[in-house]
């Protein structure tokens, strides 16, 4: 990825604009501690000339009182405006974060097959947190180590204009060296933020693949590709932190040479009779003064570093568009509608998977697709639910392209229950509502017309599901999808082998459920038993991205030479010899 100025100030002002309140708030704060970090030296001054002065005690005394009120003065204002800073950058950030989540979410399936979710969690995550660790303390430390730069110069120059010319080119030499410096470590920060997601991508991947890793006694090769991830990961981490260390030493022979720069300059016009021993300790004071913000920079310049990385990352990230074009508007009728395809034709990456696909389907009809094995029945259901679009051909539903249907309504008028049934670390309402409020009453009058309110009342509407689903059978959480389903009331219902994890008596339960589940509706059955498609009223037959068969179940099942007939002479199921 070729490397981008990050966009530091559209993403302040876009994500800091909504706290306006806060951020007046802050900088009143800021503004008020660097003008007491300005005035004690000035305090102090006075003190010192006035003590060599002989002068009264009165007025050391006044000059030690103020000295004391403006530092604890200035102590409280440092501790509002640290607050404030954390509090407006973890608000910025977690707005930024849950965007980034919503933009992902709205990613067409192709983008999400390639790329793991580790690699998007270290995006919305890892990131985030990298410039959220920036931005908690940008307005304290660097806004206001900026602006009490420009005070140390602004009095420097009012108290005599060769300490203002001793101090600009100080300041001058620092700024010079940040903005050669500037892009030094950046790129070696994206890129260890990038070899981050890969080994978080990783380390996800074989998580959820352990079972077959330990079956398979993958373990050694795992293990191997692991070290492999690792001292890449490594190797990169340290040479990120190698130049940002560099940046970090050489900042700091530049502050410590600053001490020796005001010393030189105070003891010479000293001695030269041109400025007090009070306006020498002045001038130590105010160097002194800004070594704090180029300490304080040098340091969030390693921040910097880590925050532009992941900038420069999310900003590719958002810059990313799906390939579906989600414009349309279209709002789909309600009840049974019709499905056609016309002249479909899909391919993964190059790789056909069907080929000039035609058919349709009546309003309540009930299609069993069946086919081996890669033929290309998913891919159907998914370009019905439109998780990608057909790269030749025209989908409708109801009569009407799916391009052009709203995603909101597309959504409301297809229901889908796969064989992988997703379930939330949630109650059972809540995953039966995807987290919606919704009236128990209401789940289970809707759930008592599909036979299901008494296995429901049996588990318990607040019973409180692990990750995955933990504490239902593989039957139950099967079930518990068709729950969904039927509380969505969908017109077109695509099924991929809704029995395949079910035992007899779960599998029976299921039956009327499906059966009331038809009525009224446009039903897809993926099939990989011949018994899942025993109510269907046409069956369709994939080979090779191509409908080999297709026609009324009834009239394939008294054909003798139909594929269909063949299947249940031989018993073979779907799976096409």
């Amino acid at each position: 990825m070729s490397m981008t100025a990050p966009s530091y100030r559209s993403t302040l002002i876009t994500y800091l604009a909504p706290q306006k309140a806060r951020v007046s708030l802050l900088a009143l704060a800021l503004f008020g501690s660097i003008g007491l970090q300005l005035v004690v030296p000035l305090i102090l001054r006075r003190f010192i000339d006035s003590a060599v002065a002989g002068g009264a005690v009165s007025v050391l005394v006044a000059a030690g009182v103020a000295y004391l009120i403006a530092g604890v003065v200035n102590q409280v204002l440092n501790a509002v405006s640290t607050y404030l800073g954390a509090d407006v950058g973890w608000i910025a950030t977690n707005r930024l974060r849950e965007d980034l989540a919503r933009h992902l979410l709205s990613l067409d399936m192709g983008f999400h097959n390639d790329r793991t979710p580790g690699e998007m969690i270290e995006r919305v995550d890892g990131d985030v947190t990298a410039i959220a660790n920036f931005l908690s303390r940008f307005m304290v430390r660097l806004l206001g180590s900026a602006f009490l730069l420009v005070g140390v110069l602004a009095v420097a120059w009012a108290e005599d204009w060769r300490m203002g010319l001793a101090i600009s080119l100080y300041i001058a030499m620092f700024l010079v060296l940040v903005i050669r410096m500037r892009d030094f470590a950046i790129r070696a920060s994206e890129i260890e933020r990038e070899t981050s997601a890969r080994f978080y991508g990783f380390i996800e991947e074989r998580l959820a693949g352990i079972d077959d890793i330990r079956a398979n006694g993958a373990g050694a090769f795992t293990m191997r590709r692991f070290v492999g991830v690792m001292r890449d990961y490594f190797f990169r981490t340290v040479a990120a932190w190698r130049k940002r260390i560099l940046f970090w030493v050489t900042t700091n022979v530049v502050s410590w040479s600053g001490d020796i720069l005001a010393l030189s300059v105070g003891v010479w016009l000293n001695l030269r009779g041109s400025i007090t021993i009070g306006t020498a300790y002045l001038i130590l004071q105010y160097t002194q003064l800004i070594r704090t913000p180029i300490e304080q920079v040098s340091q969030e310049f390693q921040e910097l570093q880590k925050a532009a990385g992941g900038l420069i990352r999310t900003d590719a990230l958002r810059d990313i568009r799906s390939r579906l074009d989600e414009s349309g508007q279209a709002v789909l009728s309600q009840g049974p509608l019709s499905v056609e395809f016309d002249g479909v034709s899909f391919a993964y990456e190059q790789r056909p998977v069907l080929r000039e696909i035609t058919f349709r389907l009546e309003p309540g009809t009930v299609l069993g697709l069946l086919g081996r094995t890669g033929g290309g029945k998913s891919t159907i259901t998914r370009l019905i639910s439109r998780l990608y679009d057909p790269d030749r051909g025209v989908v409708t539903i109801g009569d009407v392209d799916v391009r052009e249907v709203s995603k909101a309504s597309l959504r409301r008028a297809v229901g889908v229950v796969t064989q992988d049934v997703q379930l939330f670390r949630a109650s059972v309402r809540d995953n039966l509502t995807f987290f919606e409020r919704t009236d128990d009453e209401e789940i289970l009058a809707v759930l008592e017309s599909a036979g299901l309110a008494d296995w429901i009342r049996s588990i318990g509407l607040d019973t409180e599901l692990g990750p995955a689903g933990e504490g239902l059978s593989a039957g139950e959480q099967q079930l518990l999808a068709f729950a969904r389903v039927f509380l969505q009331d969908p017109s077109v219902v695509l099924l991929d082998e809704p029995s395949a994890r079910l035992d007899p008596a779960t599998e029976a339960m299921l039956a009327g459920a499906t059966q009331r589940l038809f009525g009224g509706r446009t039903v897809v059955i993926i099939a990989h038993r011949l018994e899942t498609v025993r109510f269907a009223d046409e069956i369709m037959v994939v080979q090779e991205g191509r409908i080999a068969e297709y026609g009324g179940r009834a009239q394939l099942e008294e054909d003798p030479a139909s594929i269909y007939s063949a299947l249940l002479r031989t018993g073979s199921g779907a799976e096409l010899a």
